[in-house]
C-alpha cells in the first residue's frame, strides 16, 4: 500500500517534469487535430443522419410533439447535437488513450527507469506490436461493454457510474501491460498483474473517474454546444492531461514492483545457492605458530 500512495505522488510530480510535459504535446496535437478535422468534415452530416433517424422513431417524434405543446420546443433543435457529441465522447476517450499508450508511455517509462531504476535490467517481455495489439484487444472490448450498458445508462444513478467503471478498467488493461513491456519478461508480467491486480485495478477506476470528468464540460446543455469547438479542444486537452498521469503512475507502481519481485528472486536463489564440496574446496589455512615464550 505504500508504494500505491508513494507511485501516486511521484506521477503528479512527474507530470511536471519538462520531458513528459513536451512528450504529452504530440498527443495532445494528433488528437485534437484529428477531432477537428473529422467534426469540420462530418458533424452536419452526423447531426443531419441523427436526426433523421430520430424522426423515424415513433416514440421519440411523440415526445417530442408533447415537448412542443408544453413550449419546450427548444430542446427539438438541440437533442440531435447533443446525440451526436455524447457518440463522440467514446471516440475521443478512445483515440486519446491510445495515443498516450502508444507515443508517450514508453517515454515516461524511460525517464521513470532512468532516474529511479536505473539498475534494473530490459528483459523486452513485449514487442511494440504485441503492446498495440493488447491495446486494441482491450479497447474493443471496453467499447463492447459501453454498447452493452447503454441501456442501463437510462436508471440515473448508473449513467455516473459505468462509464468510469469501464474507462478504468480499459485504463488499468493497457497501461500496466504498457509499462512493463519492455523491462518484465511474460512471466514476471503475468506474475505482477496477477498478484496486483486489485490495486492496479484501483489505479485503473481511479483514473477512470478522473477522465469522467472532463464531460462535465458539456453540462451546459445548448449553450455548451454553441462553444462545441473550443470545448472539444479542451475535453482533449483534459483527457491527455489524465492519461499522462496515469502512465507515470502506472509506471512507477508497476517498476517499483518488478524490482521488488526481481530482489526477492535474487535473495531466494542466494539462499538455496549449493555450498561448495569437500573435495573442491580449497584447504583452510593452518593457523600461525605462536612464537615460544621467554
Amino acid at each position: 500500500m505504500n508504494n500505491f500512495f508513494d507511485s501516486f505522488w511521484r506521477a503528479v510530480a512527474y507530470c511536471l517534469h519538462p520531458r513528459v510535459v513536451l512528450w504529452s504535446l504530440l498527443p495532445l496535437l494528433l488528437a485534437a487535430g484529428g477531432v477537428a478535422l473529422l467534426g469540420y468534415a462530418y458533424w452536419e452530416s452526423a447531426v443531419d443522419g441523427v436526426r433523421r433517424a430520430m424522426e423515424q422513431w415513433a416514440l421519440i417524434t411523440a415526445a417530442l410533439d408533447w415537448l412542443d405543446s408544453i413550449g419546450a420546443n427548444r430542446l427539438r433543435a438541440v437533442l440531435a447535437p447533443m446525440v451526436v457529441v455524447g457518440l463522440s465522447v467514446p471516440v475521443v476517450v478512445v483515440l486519446t488513450l491510445l495515443l498516450v499508450a502508444v507515443l508517450l508511455t514508453p517515454a515516461v517509462v524511460h525517464t521513470v527507469a532512468v532516474r529511479r531504476f536505473p539498475l534494473l535490467e530490459k528483459r523486452q517481455g513485449a514487442s511494440w506490436w504485441q503492446s498495440l495489439a493488447w491495446s486494441a484487444g482491450c479497447t474493443l472490448a471496453a467499447l463492447a461493454a459501453l454498447v452493452l450498458s447503454v441501456p442501463l445508462w437510462f436508471v440515473p444513478p448508473l449513467v455516473l457510474v459505468l462509464p468510469p467503471l469501464i474507462w478504468g478498467w480499459l485504463t488499468c488493461r493497457v497501461f500496466a501491460f504498457d509499462v512493463l513491456a519492455a523491462h518484465a519478461t511474460p512471466a514476471e508480467r503475468r506474475f505482477i498483474l496477477r498478484h496486483r491486480r486489485w490495486p492496479l485495478l484501483a489505479m485503473g477506476l481511479a483514473c477512470g473517474v478522473f477522465g469522467a470528468l472532463p464531460t462535465l464540460v458539456w453540462a451546459g446543455g445548448a449553450a455548451a454546444l454553441m462553444l462545441a469547438p473550443v470545448l472539444v479542444l479542451v475535453s482533449v486537452w483534459l483527457y491527455t492531461l489524465v492519461f499522462s498521469f496515469a502512465a507515470c503512475w502506472f509506471a512507477h507502481y508497476a517498476l517499483a514492483e518488478l524490482q521488488v519481485l526481481r530482489s526477492a528472486q535474487a535473495h531466494a536463489h542466494a539462499a538455496v545457492e549449493p555450498l561448495p564440496s569437500a573435495e573442491g574446496a580449497a584447504p583452510l589455512p593452518l593457523p600461525a605458530p605462536e612464537p615460544p615464550s621467554a
